[in-house]
């Protein structure tokens, strides 16, 4: 189709007139991704039941393995990022993540066959016995394997993918960008949703040995997918990290920490680029401007003007950059405080496995399914608020009317410290229904209960999520400068591993806490004997004060570029 491009000339076949990259590029990059979310979003939701039940791992031991490989899992993409940015390109690590997820998917498949995990339970007896070193090890290498792969995958996929589209400005490349990005998001989604229902029913209904197979034929789909294209990419060459020139003024600024400011910077002791809109650094945080001080001239600049030592000499541009990451920290942290909530779903699988879930008398809703109901919650209220409420309401009064940022973030934080509380008196019927029912010491019984009780949760913490989120996410755009545009899905990744490494210092403490010699602790293997309603009060407490907190940081912080922009 031809259409216009903005110098009035006619382009046919927009973005494949080079034999490198270009939209055809574009469906094998997504194919790959949406193969890959659709097999690792298949494994994780049973694996807290996969670890219980047939490896008969403590529940909060469990929950304490998931949680390191879910903070792994959300923290090598950081890694991984800086890796392709500076060293192996994107392409090789998408290349080596694909591998390294075949692996373990493969690994993790392996562990379903009987001699690679523990015998079965002798029938009408307490003669368990527990997985061996070498079972433990085949399993746990597979999760490092699991993790490795995402980092690898996740990373660079979105990235690679712009970077086939170039780096034009015009208006016909801006439209097929802004396409690319909602297709890929929205792709993700689905397989998200697709993982957590179609591949958990096939492990809860056909066996683990088929469940966990599925989704290694879907990584082979994947890995296919994204290398026979491999002659069409065009594969950039690694270049310098943000996070090495952020690095580089911590270093500066130490090393020239001796140095005395002067009252006023000027702009003839201030190294910057040429053409750079900041001439001298702010008056906050000024230790950091002494990273950017030129000493002498002829030592620290080479004959083309360029420092000759980054890590002694940095751009003003560097210097802006790291003040305005140190200064959404405070509310990134609040955020980070809420995901620690999101982190529980492996205890709410164990709770759902004991709840009634017939849909009908012969359809039951797979336990591990139910955080999809967050995914369809997140998707539905985007969808409403985006193109009904706000339309409507500002139709009806007669100006744009949105919440700010800050707003949205807020009651996210809010709703999700509501959905703790629902969480917690929902567990506290279904305990009370196991022992009224006489099943204190059986925590696999299905109880006369519904699991419509977690129904709550589930859609608080999908509208917490599409509130705090996606408002964070945009929050970090807009308030960041432009040089930093990657480094918000790096910091919502990065607090996603940080909360799994608070939630599990959390589980741990309760644990060690609550247990007495003749009581079982509070998160125990048996959820019927433990009291994980008190657990999740605890949590709804955390949350309240993290509510309180980020009220202050958001005072603090003063207004955003958004309020600013109202406000005129």
């Amino acid at each position: 189709m031809d259409c216009p491009s903005e110098h009035g000339q006619m382009i046919t076949e927009p973005l494949l007139s080079n034999r490198k990259g270009g939209i055809r590029t574009l469906p094998f990059i997504l194919a790959n991704e949406a193969f890959e979310s659709l097999a690792n979003y298949g494994l994780f939701p049973n694996l807290i039941l996969y670890l219980t039940r047939e490896y008969r791992i403590d529940a909060a031991k469990g929950a304490h393995v998931l949680f390191l490989l879910s903070s792994a899992i959300n923290f090598t993409p950081i890694l991984g990022a800086f890796l392709a940015d500076t060293y192996v390109g994107r392409y090789r690590m998408i290349g080596f993540g694909c591998m390294a997820s075949l692996l373990g998917m493969v690994l993790l498949w392996l562990t379903t066959f009987p001699e690679a995990r523990p015998p079965p339970c002798v029938q009408f007896s307490y003669d368990c016995k527990s997985a061996t070193t070498l079972q433990l090890l085949l399993l746990y290498t597979a999760f490092c394997f699991l993790a490795i792969g995402a980092g690898g995958i996740r990373s660079s996929s979105l990235a690679f993918g712009a970077d086939q589209l170039g780096t034009s400005n015009s208006l016909e490349h801006a439209r097929i960008r802004e396409s690319f990005f909602s297709w890929y998001y929205g792709i993700v989604a689905a397989s998200v949703f697709l993982g957590m229902t179609f591949v958990v029913y096939i492990q809860d209904n056909i066996g683990w040995m088929v469940g966990f197979g599925v989704p290694v034929v879907l990584m082979i789909l994947s890995s296919l997918s994204f290398f026979v294209a491999s002659p069409s990419y065009v594969k950039s060459k690694p270049k310098a990290s943000w996070i090495t020139g952020l690095a580089q003024v911590v270093v500066g600024s130490i090393r020239n920490r001796r140095i005395k400011l002067s009252s006023q910077a000027t702009d003839k002791v201030d190294y910057h680029t040429t053409g750079s809109m900041l001439l001298v650094p702010s008056e906050k945080l000024r230790f950091l401007n002494k990273a950017c001080i030129i000493r002498n001239p002829q030592e620290d600049l080479t004959p083309d003007g360029k420092a000759s030592d980054p890590w002694s000499l940095c751009t003003v541009d560097q210097v802006e950059d790291l003040k305005a990451l140190i200064k959404v920290i405070p509310i990134w942290s609040a955020g980070m405080l809420k995901s620690v909530n999101v982190s529980q779903g492996s205890f709410l699988v164990l709770q759902a496995s004991t709840m009634n879930r017939h849909i009908t008398s012969k359809f039951e809703v797979p336990a591990a399914s139910f955080p999809s109901i967050v995914v369809l919650v997140i998707t539905t209220w985007v969808v409403l608020y985006d193109r009904i409420i706000i339309p409507l309401v500002s139709k009806v009064s007669g100006k744009i009317v949105c919440l700010n940022l800050k707003q949205r973030m807020g009651i996210g934080i809010l709703l999700s410290t509501i959905s703790m509380a629902a969480l917690a008196i929902a567990e506290s019927f279904r305990r009370a229904t196991a022992i009224k029912e006489g099943f204190p010491d059986n925590p696999n019984a299905e109880l006369h209960i519904s699991a419509m009780w977690l129904l709550p949760y589930f859609v608080l913490s999908g509208l917490a999520e599409a509130f705090n989120a996606i408002g964070q996410n945009e929050f970090f755009y807009t308030e960041l400068p432009k040089s930093m545009s990657s480094v918000a899905s790096t910091l919502q990744g990065l607090g996603l591993s940080a909360a799994s490494l608070v939630s599990s210092f959390i589980v741990s403490a309760v644990r060690d806490f609550t247990k007495g010699e003749a009581q079982e602790s509070w998160v125990s293997s048996n959820i019927n004997k433990g009291h994980y309603d008190y657990y999740y009060w605890i949590l709804t407490i955390l949350s309240l004060v993290n509510f309180i907190y980020y009220l202050v940081c958001s005072k603090t912080y003063g207004p955003c570029r958004q309020e600013k922009w109202f406000n005129r």
